[in-house]
This record gives structure tokens, sequence and C-alpha cells, in this order.
């Protein structure tokens, strides 16, 4: 064997720089022929973290627990909810199921309105929010009591009224429409798990709908994506769905209608970039 071999055989890629930049799998170099040893390792730990996100479950009765005790300031209760899809095989397996709610929950919504003797053919309330396990769970349990800390505290000022939390497990972003519908609340705001990345296994999305109905599509709303540490931050995402929030019910219209406007616009002159230095 020549005595020339290099203990360190990695070849280095000349984007290295960028990856200070990006949690993006790039610049990963090579080994002969083929990935370094430490970057396959890596890729393989986050699909197993990815994995997990997707079959974590929701503990829902801690976390209703957790947000009573959280806006009992606010009298605002939570309610543990159930989509049709009894398990999480068949949760994966029938999205569709995932968009409906259960027999029983919506017997359950539907006593909390009587009880409540709301008068007929009016909104009950301005605003409910839905927090659904979605993809990721995790994403949920990490990110949602401390996202609605903040944010319920920004709107406050609104004088919005807001149903109480409903938590649900097996659910998709469609099943805030049917809540929304059967709170009789002008607008929905969904927090739900977002399908785990490779680096980012505990995602949150927001989905925002006003008049909210069973069989609206996705032209019909508003999305905030990606928040979770190192991602979008609970302070940059709750301005916008203050934005989003305020406009809808100023001018009663959510989805393609209405555009977030609050991010900064960047000329792209004012961008530099090593590629073109």
């Amino acid at each position: 064997m020549s005595s020339n071999i290099k203990s360190n055989s990695v070849i280095e890629n000349s984007w290295a720089q960028l990856k200070q930049l990006t949690s993006a799998r790039i610049a990963l170099g090579r080994s002969g022929i083929s990935l370094p040893t430490h970057a396959q390792l890596k890729f393989q730990l986050d699909h197993a973290q990815a994995r997990d996100a997707v079959y974590f479950q929701l503990n829902v009765s801690k976390l209703c627990a957790d947000l009573t005790q959280s806006f009992s300031s606010m009298n605002l209760e939570s309610i543990g909810l159930q989509s049709d899809a009894i398990d999480r095989p068949t949760y994966l397996k029938r999205p569709d199921y995932g968009k409906r709610l259960s027999q029983i929950s919506k017997e359950i919504l539907l006593k909390r309105i009587t009880k409540a003797k709301f008068s007929p053919n009016t909104f009950n309330y301005d605003i409910a929010f839905v927090i659904v396990d979605g993809l990721s769970a995790l994403a949920i349990e990490t990110n949602a009591l401390r996202f609605l800390k903040t944010a319920c505290t920004n709107l406050q000022s609104e004088k919005f009224t807001i149903a109480p939390f409903c938590v649900v497990e097996q659910g998709r972003v469609a099943i805030g429409d049917e809540i929304g519908e059967l709170l009789s609340a002008k607008l929905v705001i969904v927090l739900i798990g977002e399908r785990p990345g490779l680096s980012s296994p505990d995602s949150m999305g927001i989905y925002l709908t006003w008049h909210p109905k069973v069989g609206l599509t996705d032209e019909s709303r508003n999305c905030i994506s990606n928040i979770r540490n190192g991602g979008l931050s609970d302070t940059e995402a709750t301005m916008k769905l203050r934005y989003l929030v305020t406009q809808a019910h100023k001018r009663e219209i959510s989805g393609i209608a209405l555009k977030d406007e609050t991010s900064s616009k960047q000329s792209l002159s004012s961008l530099n970039s090593f590629l073109i230095e």
C-alpha cells in the first residue's frame, strides 16, 4: 500500500462558507466517491428524528390543563377533541378522516354551545384557536403554549372575544373549519405541527381562515410557517398574526385576497453574494 495515503481523506466543498447561513444539507464534502462518515451519520439521525416526530403522541389532557391554567385570568377554557381518525396509522393512510371531527367530539362542542345559550344567527366569538397535532405533535408540544401566551397577550388590546381553546388529536388543517363553524366564530386560527423536515422536526404552522365552514379549500387560508426555535420567532410570528387578524376583521377576507404586508422589502441590488463578488 502507498505510504502517501492521508489519515483524513475528506475533501471539503468550496461552498463550505455558506453552511453558516443555513441549516440545509449543503457543502457536505466527500470521501472518495461517497459522503463523509459524519455527514452520513448526521443524515440518519435527522431522518430518525423526523420519523419519530410523525409518530409522537400529543398529551391532549396535559396541554388542555396547561392552557386553562395559563389563561385563567382571561377566563379561557380548553376542550380536548378527536378527529375521525381513530389512531395514527389510520390518520396517515386516510387524510380525509383527519379533516373532520369524530361524532363524539362534535357532540361535545354542540353541548358547549347549547350550554352557553348563544343567540341564533349571530357570531359567538371573534376568534377560535384550534391546536392540532398534525404531522408533528412534537412541534405543538414544543411551541404551542409558549406562542399562544405571546400572541394572546399581544391581541388583548384589540378586545376580541375568544372561544375556548380546542385541542385536536389526529387532525388536519381543515378540521379547524368545522370547529370554527360549530362555534360560530368569525375567524379560526389553526396551530398545527408541520410535516417534519430533516432539519426541523418541531416546526409549527398557523392557518387563518375568515368565516370558516366545512368545504373551504387552501385558497381561503393564510399561512405563517416554520415557527420554532431556529426558525420564525414568536415575536415575528405574532406580528404577522396580529396584522392578518386585524385586517381580516376589518376587511372581512382571508386567503389569497389578504396579503401579508408586514415583511420589509429589500432590493436585490443591496444583497451581496460571494458568487458574484
